[in-house]
């Protein structure tokens, strides 16, 4: 039961960091848009889903606190700062996206909301597993780092190269999506991007040989995890020949691979630890009966259906998204 709720966390995760990632990813590239008209395309090709997108986030917390308490106390005893500005910045970005449907002369405020937003969720998340992978201070299982412990040269690095990444797959998003300028612009947006992604990839593994980061011996005890940078290399070149091709389809499915790549090298990383080299799932996880609870509710059916409804979500709004001057 342990490894069901296990799969059904780490799947909410990915599919979070996919969904989500690039809508903030042109939230934060709406930002470099030199004209309504463009903002209005590129907000239309996420109006449909990106409140759904934000769903996710929900689950995965959901999931911990229910199936993980132990590791959501402990996380969130050292995340409280980092989780509360990203949910402010998840806030202010829902209320602009409406607010700036309504405005006229104030639609410019709305506009910097929306981009200020994207880019403070984006940089929060990528810190916080900056901070996990780095390591946290803790004590007979209590977090005694302080208040800003999380915060160190290397989660910051890590919040800004996932900004870079949302931006990426936000990018290849709007190509698959978009005709026109709009599309162009992103694609012309796809290679620096990837290059920023590229080197804060070099430098944190530099970093992390430089500190002897405990993480890096997991790569000497499990030679298998090499097999996920070759994904992302495989996946980087396909990347790069739609671009050089002008191929709408292929670049965000490959960005996407990237983002999958990249997530099970940490995850298996991790394994077998909830909190790494503090806390392990097994630990963490709730009492089989409460599990075996949620299994019957949330696993069997509310799981399905989310799933479900996504799927069915994207298939109806699939296709090439026209211009309108309305959101619904």
């Amino acid at each position: 039961m342990v490894t069901f709720w296990v799969a059904l966390l780490a799947t909410s995760i990915l599919i979070y960091l996919l969904l989500d990632g690039f809508d903030l990813g042109v939230g934060m590239l709406c930002g470099l848009a030199h004209s309504e008209a463009k903002r209005e395309t590129m907000l239309h090709t996420v109006a449909p889903v990106w409140d759904g997108n934000e769903t996710w986030l929900v689950v995965t917390g959901v999931i911990m606190w229910g199936a993980f308490p132990l590791a959501y106390a402990t996380v969130m005893s050292a995340f409280y700062i980092p989780v509360i500005v990203m949910l402010l910045g998840l806030i202010l970005r829902g209320v602009a996206f409406e607010f700036r449907s309504k405005a006229l002369r104030s639609r410019w405020i709305w506009d910097v909301s929306f981009v200020a937003g994207s880019l403070v969720a984006s940089f929060m998340q990528g810190a916080m597993v900056g901070a996990l992978v780095e390591g946290l201070q803790f004590s007979n299982g209590d977090y005694v780092g302080g208040t800003f412990g999380w915060l160190t040269a290397f989660s910051a690095l890590c919040g800004i190269g996932l900004c870079f990444g949302y931006s990426l797959l936000g990018a290849c998003w709007l190509v698959r999506k978009c005709e026109g300028l709009v599309r162009d612009a992103a694609r012309r947006q796809i290679p620096p991007l990837a290059i920023g992604v590229l080197m804060f990839l070099i430098v944190v593994f530099a970093y992390a040989l430089a500190e002897h980061l405990p993480i890096l011996q997991r790569w000497t005890d499990r030679p298998y995890l090499f097999l996920f940078p070759l994904i992302g290399a495989g996946a980087a070149a396909v990347l790069a020949t739609s671009v050089l091709r002008h191929d709408d389809y292929w670049p965000f499915h490959m960005v996407a691979l990237i983002f999958a790549a990249a997530f099970g090298t940490l995850a298996l990383s991790f394994w077998p630890y909830m909190i790494p080299f503090v806390l392990t799932i097994d630990e963490a996880a709730a009492p089989h009966a409460s599990l075996a609870f949620m299994f019957w509710g949330a696993g069997l059916f509310v799981f399905p259906l989310m799933l479900l409804y996504v799927a069915v979500g994207y298939r109806v709004f699939r296709g090439k998204s026209a211009p309108a001057v309305d959101h619904y």
